[in-house]
């Protein structure tokens, strides 16, 4: 074949070839006219995003981004609002917040109006009033905080027992470690007046009389809701509250209330901008009710969920191939331990004495661990030689020791490697020795800054004391050692709101307005890319997720401010005005429901 006849065939194939290239380019969607953060340091802010088929394919200036427009592309201005990277739940609780939904809510102040224990009795007396609850009829209430109420304590069994005699009654603390219930709730969940303490558990005794006094703490608390879970369900007539059945999901109306339930849950992640949620220490029939809703696909957001290895230890070996593989969006990224408890609800496990110890403890007490050295080892090896990391929610200094002392023994025997990225979790009563050991064994410290603000000035009077309290949550040490963190917001102990925990890491101010260990704050830039590029790193997912980059998802949230510019007390006032998982709006303010996945 002559020269000749090639030269039209190779001009052709290129037209062909560019023409296909430039109709493939074309963007679904363009969105500029605002500030774009990205999250990358060597290109943190940018003009326009150019989406396509969920992900990102070009950022940079909007002359650049316009080449990309076709004539199906949706081009989005936003009127000088901000988009970044959606936020990442490092640490939250998603199935025990829909599981929580319909209990009677007992919250303190800034989030609800129970400040006092005439107001718990009144709320759950009204509830059982307007609501027409029958006697017997099981109810919780969940949320009640002595931290913030007055004068500062727990209630009562018998005054539990005024609310009503005949209803069972259990109130949730706001940590969730620990619980009251009347008298009708222990017959119910079979706590008998001379019962021992389980392990890793306690129950409350009164002082003078040494009668059960309705307390129950850390697996005291955990066994009788998990028993009063299993009566209820045998039920199908019982129900823990009367509600109105209000979400509809494509008009599907044959979904079980669990699972309405953690739809209206997904709903609120999302309107708190989180792409990717996550559900800490998974256990009982949740982890069913998590594979149904992937089943069903009525998963929104990317959903990373923890089983409690204790619970689930006999089912190891089922749970291991499902191990960090995304099926219809839920994903199994480890397992989850508590080795101790909250420190405002005075379980969490201490080296030093509580500053003020909780009613019935000598002044020596300083809360009790979950595991021995052994267990968690024995326990911890298992995960690790399968290559499958770990949550470890640790709140006091001897349960972050512990961890520390565990772990290191682990890695100097090839077992643990810090590619597998364990985190601890909260990590409150840190000290300063504990950043270089967390740095040297090679873990992910994950704060629960938003302690500083709603509990800092119960942990400098009654907790920790003025010295250690200036320590909790220390972001900025883990900053300067060059130590990887995220921070969560511990849902449903708070509500989603990652925001509330940037302002509190930002500013350490109390609601007091004391400033607690101003050498702990660190910049926005800093708190957010905790909430986002840090989080996808947690979670093995920093090539997906966690910036706005070629490649990665459209994963993004628009905020109505710029919280790298606003005055930074007012970070806490910043709106998410709409929510976007791989390029589809999930959520937008102002509108009252969000369309299924």
């Amino acid at each position: 074949m002559k020269t000749g006849y090639l030269l039209p065939l190779i001009v052709a194939i290129l037209l062909f070839s560019c023409q296909n290239k430039t109709k493939k380019d074309k963007a679904d969607a363009i969105y500029f006219g605002g500030t774009i953060i990205t999250m990358e340091d060597a290109n943190p802010t940018v003009e326009a995003v150019v989406v396509k088929d969920g992900k990102i394919i070009f950022t940079g200036k909007k002359t650049e981004a316009d080449q990309y427009l076709g004539d199906s592309t949706k081009t989005y201005d936003l009127k000088g609002k901000t988009l970044l990277p959606g936020f990442i739940d490092a640490h939250g609780h998603i199935t025990s917040r829909a599981g929580m939904i319909q209990a009677i809510d007992l919250s303190p102040s800034p989030y609800g109006t129970v400040n006092s224990i005439p107001d718990l009795q009144n709320t759950v007396k009204k509830y059982i009033k307007d609501h027409k609850i029958p006697a017997g009829l099981p109810l919780i209430g969940n949320g009640y905080d002595d931290a913030i109420m007055i004068k500062h304590r727990h209630p009562t069994r018998q005054e539990l027992d005024a609310i009503s005699e005949t209803n069972p009654i259990i109130t949730i603390h706001a940590s969730g470690h620990a619980a009251v219930a009347n008298s009708a709730m222990l017959k119910f969940v079979g706590i008998e007046e001379n019962a021992n303490d389980p392990a890793g558990g306690h129950y409350g005794r009164d002082q003078k009389t040494g009668k059960l006094n309705g307390k129950l703490e850390e697996n005291a608390c955990f066994t009788a809701l998990l028993t009063l879970t299993k009566k209820m369900s045998k039920d199908q007539g019982a129900k823990i509250a009367k509600m109105e059945d209000t979400y509809v999901l494509d008009g599907d109306t044959n979904l079980t209330q669990s699972m309405k339930n953690l739809m209206i849950a997904q709903d609120e992640w999302l309107s708190y901008g989180q792409t990717t949620i996550c559900d800490g220490r998974t256990m009982g029939e949740s982890v069913s009710l998590l594979k149904e809703a992937a089943a069903k696909k009525l998963l929104k957001a990317d959903l990373v969920y923890f089983p409690d290895f204790e619970y689930f230890k006999k089912d190891f070996d089922k749970f291991k191939p499902e191990y960090m593989k995304y099926n219809n969006r839920l994903k199994l990224g480890g397992f989850k331990f508590s080795d101790d408890g909250s420190p405002q609800g005075k379980t969490a496990w201490l080296t030093i004495p509580y500053l003020i110890p909780p009613a019935g403890q000598r002044p020596d007490y300083k809360g009790f661990p979950i595991f021995t050295d052994s267990v968690l080892y024995n326990d911890l090896k298992i995960l690790f030689s399968n290559g499958i990391t770990a949550q470890l929610h640790v709140n006091g200094d001897a349960a972050i020791d512990q961890a520390i002392r565990v772990i290191k023994k682990l890695k100097d025997e090839g077992i643990y490697k810090p590619e597998l990225r364990a985190a601890l979790i909260h990590v409150q009563n840190s000290r300063p020795d504990h950043i270089q050991k967390i740095k040297d064994i090679g873990v992910i410290p994950s704060y629960f800054s938003t302690q500083v603000y709603l509990w800092g000035d119960w942990h400098y009077s009654s907790v920790f004391g003025p010295e250690r309290a200036a320590f909790i949550s220390p972001a900025n040490s883990a900053l300067k050692a060059g130590i990887i963190f995220t921070m969560h917001h511990d849902s449903p102990v708070t509500p989603p709101d990652l925001l509330t925990s940037v302002y509190a890491a930002v500013n350490r101010k109390t609601r007091s307005g004391r400033i607690l260990g101003p050498n702990e704050r660190i910049k926005p830039i800093e708190a957010l890319k905790a909430i986002t590029i840090n989080a996808a790193y947690q979670y093995h997912e920093e090539d997906t997720k966690g910036s706005l980059k070629v490649g990665k998802f459209a994963d993004m949230v628009i905020l109505d401010q710029d919280p790298l510019t606003i005055n930074p007390e007012k970070i806490r006032e910043i709106k998410v005005l709409e929510t976007i998982k791989e390029g589809k709006s999930l959520y937008k303010r102002g509108l009252n429901k969000t369309t299924s996945g």
